[in-house]
């Protein structure tokens, strides 16, 4: 998809789903690396993140196009558009858009296994077996390797 493409789709779906027009400039930015999109105050322009069109498709590039418009329409009209506020809330849930962008990068995982009833446990940060045990048993934990999973297996 190209930008072109990009800025008719929001086109689009700003009047489809918010009933107004979108009159700035939105266009992919490959340094966006854990975001799905951003929306700039100052120009009010929104740039998104390729990788969501890429290991997603359109359907969720839509949410995500969503969740930006949010802002954009709340803060040109002078009311709560940042996360924390209720009228960004019931806006983002009317419109359908996603609360959170879905994994873009590769996570590295600590994996444990626990001596005693076998379990694994998977931790993104390295953690004290002196000092923490298996959650199931209370048994001791062996730190095993270090794993990377691709955002395909976080799904």
């Amino acid at each position: 998809m190209t930008n072109q493409e990009l800025q008719l789709l929001v086109e689009k779906v700003s009047l489809n789903f918010f009933k107004k027009p979108f009159l700035h400039k939105a266009s992919f930015n490959r340094r966006l690396k854990t975001t799905g999109g951003r929306y700039h105050l100052e120009g009010h322009g929104l740039d998104f993140n390729p990788r969501i069109w890429e290991l997603y498709g359109e359907e969720e590039l839509i949410a995500v196009i969503k969740h930006e418009l949010c802002h954009y329409h709340l803060h040109l009209e002078g009311k709560g558009y940042q996360h924390k506020d209720a009228a960004f809330k019931k806006l983002l849930k009317d419109t359908g858009g996603s609360r959170y962008a879905p994994p873009l990068v590769d996570v590295l995982y600590q994996v444990y296994e626990c001596q005693n009833c076998g379990a694994q446990i998977k931790r993104r940060k390295k953690l004290n077996t002196q000092r923490f045990g298996c959650g199931r048993c209370r048994g001791k934990l062996k730190w095993l390797n270090e794993q990377m999973f691709s955002v395909h297996e976080l799904k």
